[in-house]
């Protein structure tokens, strides 16, 4: 069952994308890359930090840092949240994200943890929570950023 719901973190979430608008894909894509980098980055630091562990990967590579989490979900999430979400205001923004951030910290994390998939050790939910925020402010400034830069060419 936990292949099963890695594939599909994986897949699903970039066959969402199909639906969504070229203009918007292309504008967030980079933001979205700097995010899963950023991810990456994380998933690191929780493998040298013991603040969790990827017990279930799609990948003989993938159990430091989650392949379908990183690269699926949080990659396609995050060029959805834009498309949604940027043109509006940073508290839309923001309140997108902290309810987002939320689902997956408290609810989903807790439902790959029963599957196998993860198991936390030096950090809670809470601390998770709180990394994906801090992302999801680092992003927003860099995306502010990029627009700027757009605009002036």
């Amino acid at each position: 069952m936990a292949q099963i719901i890695l594939w599909s973190m994986l897949i699903l979430p970039w066959l969402s994308l199909l639906f969504i608008n070229k203009q918007s894909l292309r504008r967030f894509m980079p933001v979205s890359i700097l995010a899963s980098l950023l991810v990456t980055m994380v998933f690191e630091m929780a493998f040298t930090f013991n603040w969790w562990t990827v017990k279930e990967a799609i990948l003989p590579w993938g159990h430091i840092t989650s392949i379908p989490l990183t690269y699926g979900i949080f990659f396609a999430g995050t060029i959805w949240i834009y498309h949604f979400t940027f043109n509006k205001s940073f508290l839309v923004y923001i309140l997108s994200n902290v309810i987002v951030d939320a689902i997956y910290a408290f609810v989903g994390l807790n439902v790959l943890i029963h599957f196998g998939i993860y198991e936390l050790e030096n950090m809670g939910t809470f601390g998770i929570f709180i990394l994906m925020f801090v992302i999801s402010v680092i992003i927003y400034i860099y995306q502010k950023w990029q627009d700027k830069i757009i605009k002036r060419e």
